[in-house]
């Protein structure tokens, strides 16, 4: 029989990965054991946390026969983001894509120059491969 407490030791990076966009709107449901696989509950604010939850995933086990991650996507593709003091665009995309040089790709998407957004200027993080 499948150890809870082992899995989601093992599986702990895909919980974080959740709470680390809980000012978003992420949370997690529940977590319980089905049968073999710890499940996992969580509702996310967008396709684009909903990617970064699953690169958690795939970065524990590509194949995951011993979890299941049910996600919940309470809005929709795109996830706004209101710029910061100290916020540079590349750290936003580290955040959320899980790589700084996404940078180019999300100011373009959003008509504004990488290195000078404004304060308090809401961008679009779109959903990127």
């Amino acid at each position: 029989m499948a150890d809870q407490a082992a899995l989601q030791q093992k599986y702990s990076s895909v919980g974080q990965a959740v709470s680390d966009f809980a000012e978003y709107g992420s949370k997690i449901d529940g977590i319980f054991m089905d049968g073999e696989k710890l499940v996992l509950k969580a509702t996310v604010p967008s396709k684009v946390v909903e990617n970064r939850v699953w690169d958690a995933t795939k970065a524990v086990d590509p194949n995951y026969p011993d979890f299941e991650l049910q996600l919940t996507v309470s809005g929709g593709d795109t996830q706004p983001y209101t710029i910061k003091s100290g916020d540079t665009l590349s750290a936003v995309c580290q955040k959320f894509y899980g790589h700084a040089n996404k940078y180019p790709e999300v100011a373009k998407a959003n008509n504004v120059d990488a290195n000078n957004i404004p304060v308090g200027h809401t961008i679009q993080l779109p959903v990127l491969s």
